[in-house]
């Protein structure tokens, strides 16, 4: 299964959260998605979102220029 990528890039609180949110609710069941955001509140909003709609934090990454999300759809 393909791995989908979404650039949050440049955006701020709370719209990384609602993007990812929004894509996440348009994929199937075992759908993996890679999010990549530069908001350093993405690192609490992105795994809290997580938790509130029961998908899966598969991997975290911080790098220089971004933080990196693997998300996969319950």
């Amino acid at each position: 299964m393909e791995t989908r990528s979404l650039d949050l890039k440049g955006l701020k609180c709370p719209l990384p959260a609602l993007k990812t949110r929004k894509a996440l609710s348009g994929m199937q069941a075992g759908e993996e998605i890679q999010v990549t955001c530069t908001d350093p509140m993405a690192a609490i909003d992105i795994p809290h979102l997580c938790q509130v709609t029961g998908d899966t934090l598969v991997h975290q990454e911080t790098r220089a220029d971004a933080l990196l999300f693997t998300i996969r759809k319950a």
